[in-house]
């Protein structure tokens, strides 16, 4: 048993730990050690095809040895915290795999991030280095870093993918193997970020043993073996694409990771020819995408299988279409980086296929509605959604008053997540009872950006809610009340971009008021606002 645990960290209960363990959730493996068994067992066989290279388990395992010698040489050690920032490129398994071999921390950025969540994401987690590409989509990264460096000085490596310039180059890394006695099973193997509601994310500590349990349990409910060739299509840092079952559950299975640099029609469907993919993950807007483009395409989708759609609710009316359009089944798949995850089975009918958003993973999920009492409620009747199991957390990292408020007493994670469940189990997403935005997966919490928006001098109050979109799902709309000096919205979104702010955090829509609605205890009324906006835009909510 492991009493040496991260500072910051909350473990299971060691009653708890030792149920899991003896139920076979729990296997006392790492993620290095995975890895080095396929390499054993299957050297020869493609792991990772990434454009033109085709990496076996055993070039792979090859260069996580390397590199991790590479960054033990930088100083990297055992529970540094280290900032990954890639996109989707077979480096990014490169710099996991080292990280996870040395007992250092992945602290998973997602390409979007700018300024003002990098240097959040630096600062808290005193990082000991932060990994970029140079440039990807048009940006570029070096001058992130840069200022990142100027509001971080501590952060003294940047290791960078392509061209350096004055930074470490990341191919200069790889070094000979040496013995690195790695990390324990029950340690923490990475820091995940939460799709929080309240100001920047909060930091999500995941143990090599949970999360593998999860990411076992899902290539088996989604029947992976060493024929399964999964198409990476989402950023490969989230973790829809890199766990449900997602790149680590085809590693896990042996089978072939397929990276797209985008998850576009004409990127991926060229892909699943080639590679004959037989699995891919999307979001509802990408399937929505795929499903009006498969029609007009010349590229052959015979061989996918699976299509999951997750990290938001699916239109009944999109999920029917998905097997005569794209000719493959469909899984949705509802979970959270926190924990809990949910799938509809092979076997589930057409109508709870469409109509629900699975059920979860593991017999030890413990899973209740309730009411905003806490009461427990029936089966049917909506209300907030409670979990706690082997692969959800007990608390944020370094985050004792908020864990206060996120958790009950006896351990249960409160997922802000509104759902109505099914007499079989499967759950049906309703909404968020949190102050967040659902954009397309995205998620953005409006304190965040209202935060930001204060800041401009003009700017008296701001209010930020969801607005109903046919593509998205949700679009964010920013009311403003104004200290009465002239701004125009365009100036607003240019401060935020100059602030270091994500792209999909900047509003859609902003829209000018002299008061905000308020409830009768004198809050800002968001639902009264949330109408007024899809009055105004013609779509019902």
């Amino acid at each position: 048993m492991n009493t040496d645990y991260l500072p910051g960290f909350t473990p299971y209960p060691d009653d708890f730990a030792a149920r899991y363990r003896e139920a076979g959730y729990w296997l006392g493996e790492t993620f290095g050690a995975l890895l080095r068994e396929r390499a054993r067992q299957h050297p020869d066989s493609t792991a990772l095809v990434c454009g033109t290279r085709r990496w076996s388990y055993a070039e792979l395992d090859r260069r996580a040895d390397r590199f991790a010698a590479g960054l033990t040489g930088l100083g990297i050690a055992a529970r540094d915290r280290v900032v990954v920032q890639l996109p989707n490129v077979a480096e990014f398994f490169v710099a996991c795999f080292a990280l996870f071999r040395i007992g250092a921390l992945p602290v998973f950025a997602l390409p979007a991030h700018r300024r003002h969540e990098i240097g959040h994401l630096c600062a808290f987690t005193d990082a000991a280095a932060y990994i970029i590409a140079d440039s990807d989509a048009g940006f570029d990264y070096r001058t992130l870093a840069r200022e990142v460096q100027a509001a971080v000085p501590a952060l003294a490596r940047v290791i960078v993918l392509g061209d350096a310039a004055e930074f470490i180059a990341f191919d200069s890394l790889y070094a000979d193997a040496i013995e690195i006695a790695g990390p324990q099973p029950g340690d923490v193997a990475f820091l995940q970020l939460s799709g929080g509601t309240t100001g920047l994310p909060k930091l999500i500590p995941r143990t090599h043993d949970d999360y593998l349990y999860s990411v076992r349990a899902s290539a088996d409910i989604c029947e992976l073996d060493r024929g399964s060739v999964y198409l990476c299509a989402l950023p490969v840092a989230h973790n829809f694409p890199m766990s449900s079952p997602g790149t680590f559950g085809v590693f896990h299975a042996g089978g072939c990771v397929v990276l797209a640099r985008r998850p576009t029609p004409d990127d991926a469907f060229p892909l699943i020819e080639a590679e004959g993919v037989t699995i891919t993950a999307l979001v509802p807007p990408l399937a929505m995408v795929w499903l009006d483009a498969a029609g007009a395409t010349r590229h052959k989708l015979d061989s996918l299988k699976l299509l999951q759609v997750g990290g938001a609710r699916l239109s009944a009316e999109a999920a029917c279409r998905v097997r005569p359009v794209l000719g493959c089944a469909l899984q949705q798949v509802f979970g959270m980086a926190e924990g809990l995850v949910n799938y509809t089975r092979p076997d589930d009918t057409p109508e709870l296929t469409a109509n629900t958003q699975g059920r979860p993973i593991s017999p030890a999920d413990e899973v209740r509605i309730v009411d905003d009492e806490d009461r427990d409620l029936p089966d049917g009747d909506i209300g907030h959604l409670l979990t706690r199991g082997p692969y959800t957390i007990r608390g944020y990292y370094r985050a004792d008053e908020h864990n206060a408020r996120a958790f009950t007493s006896d351990g249960f994670y409160r997922t802000g997540d509104l759902v109505m469940r099914l007499p079989s189990g499967h759950l049906v997403v309703e909404g968020r009872a949190k102050d967040q935005i659902n954009r397309g997966g995205d998620k953005v919490a409006a304190e965040e950006v209202e935060n930001h928006l204060l800041a401009h001098p003009a700017v008296h109050d701001a209010a930020l809610v969801s607005m109903p979109d046919a593509y998205l799902g949700e679009r964010s709309c920013a009311f403003i009340v104004t200290r009465g000096a002239p701004v125009r919205a365009i100036e607003l979104t240019r401060f935020l971009r100059e602030r270091g702010v994500a792209q999909y955090k900047i509003p859609d829509r902003i829209e000018f008021v002299e008061r905000f609605p308020v409830t009768g205890v004198g809050k800002v009324n968001k639902r009264q606002l949330r109408e007024q906006i899809a009055q105004l835009i013609g779509t019902p909510l």
